[in-house]
């Protein structure tokens, strides 16, 4: 079945620079049984664990996490960039490969105990979903996992998400 979303994943070279093969997954996102079949392939490694709530970072991770938390009969809490929530907020940085970036979530989106899944459609170096999961610990939550449409291998993201069970649907 991912091959059936291998297919509609488009790969666009020299994007955003030079000497990168970028996985475009709007040919995805367009195809309503594509579509379908990635939320569901997402979603049933966590099928059997309880989820309280998904958490997805901006932007593609509100796409997936949104559809994921309806398929799981879970909330969504989005995780945003500086300046994009309105209510307080906890904000944790994390260093890029050039510099630092920050996200942030509303400071009571996740309570003490609530268990959480981490949802995006990419894990290249896993700062992001790191970052996330930091995050809901901060909270007091706990990270069930993680589920990513698409693992780039030779980045070491699972490495750094070793303490949480990671589910990708395609590995390149």
């Amino acid at each position: 079945m991912p091959d059936r979303i291998r297919q509609l994943v488009r790969d666009v070279p020299d994007f955003p620079k030079p000497g990168i093969m970028f996985k475009d997954i709007t040919p995805v996102l367009r195809d309503p049984a594509g579509l379908a079949l990635a939320i569901e392939l997402m979603a049933n490694p966590f099928r059997n664990v309880r989820v309280d709530a998904v958490i997805g970072p901006e932007s593609r991770g509100f796409i997936f996490g949104t559809a994921i938390a309806q398929s799981l009969n879970a909330g969504f809490v989005p995780v945003r960039k500086p300046g994009k929530l309105p209510w307080r907020k906890r904000s944790v940085r994390y260093a890029l490969e050039y510099g630092h970036d920050e996200l942030q979530m509303h400071e009571d989106a996740i309570t003490h105990g609530m268990r959480v899944l981490l949802a995006d459609d990419l894990l290249a170096t896993g700062g992001t979903l790191r970052a996330a999961a930091d995050l809901v610990q901060a909270c007091g939550g706990h990270v069930v996992g993680a589920s990513v449409l698409i693992e780039l291998e030779g980045l070491g993201g699972r490495a750094a998400l070793r303490d949480l069970a990671v589910s990708s649907v395609l590995r390149y």
